[in-house]
């Protein structure tokens, strides 16, 4: 048993109809599956909520698809839940209302790499793993690395960042244009492959980040950068992650323009180095990653090397090869899975918040104070180069005093995160579990914006409904 959506989160059903699932069965063949296992799997993401199943699944592999099944939700008010990879973690996917879960997994073609702008426009199910691989040849890569094996249109929907985004940013400032089924089932195109553009409404900055509930995105433009002469990875560990976080602060301060600064707590080494083999020492590291001319990343190691000294970091071990790197950062994207091994049958609740990296250390300490305190086992990483870390609890399901301890936790967390200027995610979105925390941060009035821009785009409420905010 895993945590029980909160009872305000759980708005009636709107079943799907005999004739809408059979038109369904009639368009798709067998790539409409009812069957309990499809449905379940589209259901729950990696969320701690018990899985809230669509009433069908579809496996769109066109925009001529995704028209069909949005249009015919349309006529019949039934819900309509976009589906990548499924590793969301705030619960984006779950069907409150029931619906019809649009699997986008197999629309994946590149379909135009242009080197010489330095774009790339791809179907929504494609990953970020697969799109690089697929452009390697072309001295060219799309940095945005949000640990999972994400699809690109999942990552726009969410907003995704990551490890890389301290020196490339994230998905806001990496998406150029989107191809867009609206609810109404019209397929609208926004944004340019230009680099800037001042006409009109930003509608791309619109839909990146609305999670689905504004329309289904089957194709996205992105950005691409060059790939750096020189590579180069290192490990840092210091006495404290008070100490690692300070010298994250004065890297970002001095303007060092580091690609990675990746911090993992002394739990999440001990879990990576079973899972992995790795022999880690087990104290809070920094692991970082420096891009540039051969020179430029010597003159920022050494720069960093010196500040981490002076905060008491030791042990600076360099990852010069791929394949070195390779394992580190294997390693780290791990971790969520590798945590989970060390407390058989729990949940993971993981929750971020981003800060002012001036505040970062404020932010971290008290939350890990609070942490210890609970005597729950915990663990953090996080992209501190941008003030964003991820504080996960792994907690028995089935204990009631834990969840809602845990819940607690969290809270307090977020409403830290608020006092100290931040947000309430930097990057997990908001999903169901952080709705109010979103009407705390951006306050009533404009969450009812929000809303009346929902009800303008989507005046049936059929876009992954219940999520975000209530209607």
């Amino acid at each position: 048993m895993n945590a029980p959506l909160p009872t305000h989160l759980i708005p009636g059903l709107r079943p799907l109809p005999a004739a809408a699932l059979q038109a369904l069965r009639q368009h798709f063949g067998d790539r409409c599956s009812t069957a309990a296992s499809v449905r379940e799997q589209h259901g729950r993401g990696e969320s701690v909520y018990d899985a809230q199943p669509p009433e069908a699944v579809v496996f769109c592999e066109s925009n001529d698809d995704v028209v069909f099944v949005v249009k015919l939700a349309n006529e019949h008010a039934v819900p309509v839940i976009p589906f990548g990879v499924g590793s969301s973690l705030e619960g984006h996917l779950l069907a409150v209302q029931g619906g019809v879960s649009v699997d986008l997994s197999r629309m994946t073609k590149i379909l135009s790499v242009n080197a010489e702008d330095l774009t790339v426009t791809v179907q929504a199910g494609v990953t970020r793993e697969q799109l690089n691989r697929e452009i390697k040849d072309t001295g060219l890569f799309f940095p945005i690395d949000p640990g999972a094996n994400a699809s690109l249109g999942g990552m726009a929907a969410t907003r995704a960042s990551g490890t890389n985004a301290v020196r490339y940013g994230t998905m806001r400032e990496n998406v150029l244009g989107l191809t867009v089924v609206t609810a109404a089932g019209e397929v609208v195109q926004t944004g340019t492959r230009a680099k800037k553009s001042s006409a009109g409404y930003d509608l791309t900055r619109l839909f990146v980040g609305s999670e689905g509930t504004l329309g289904v995105m089957t194709e996205v433009t992105l950005k691409l950068f060059p790939l750096p002469e020189a590579v180069s990875a290192a490990v840092c560990h210091f006495p404290s992650i008070d100490a690692a976080v300070q010298t994250t602060i004065q890297i970002i301060q001095m303007g060092v323009p580091i690609a990675r600064c990746e911090l993992l707590d002394a739990n999440a080494i001990r879990a990576v180095n079973a899972h992995s083999k790795l022999a880690l020492r087990e104290a809070p590291m920094l692991l970082m990653e420096f891009h540039g001319s051969e020179a430029s990343v010597k003159e920022q190691a050494e720069t960093v090397q010196e500040l981490a000294r002076e905060q008491g970091g030791e042990d600076f071990q360099w990852a010069a090869t791929p394949e070195e790197r390779s394992r580190l950062w294997a390693a780290r994207h791990q971790s969520y899975f590798a945590a989970l091994q060390t407390r058989p049958g729990c949940r993971c609740q993981s929750s971020d918040t981003c800060v002012p990296i001036s505040r970062l250390a404020e932010s971290i300490n008290q939350s890990v104070e609070e942490a210890e305190a609970s005597g729950i086992p915990y663990w953090i990483v996080g992209h501190v180069g941008d003030g964003n870390f991820h504080l996960s609890y792994l907690m028995d399901p089935d204990d009631t005093a834990e969840v809602e301890a845990v819940e607690r936790l969290n809270v307090q967390m977020v409403q830290r995160a608020l006092r100290l200027g931040g947000t309430c995610t930097g990057e997990h979105g908001i999903g169901l579990h952080k709705m109010g925390y979103l009407a705390e941060e951006a306050g009533p009035g404009a969450v009812e914006m929000m809303r009346g821009i929902k009800r303008a785009l989507d005046p049936k409420n059929i876009m992954n409904p219940g999520k975000v905010f209530a209607m």
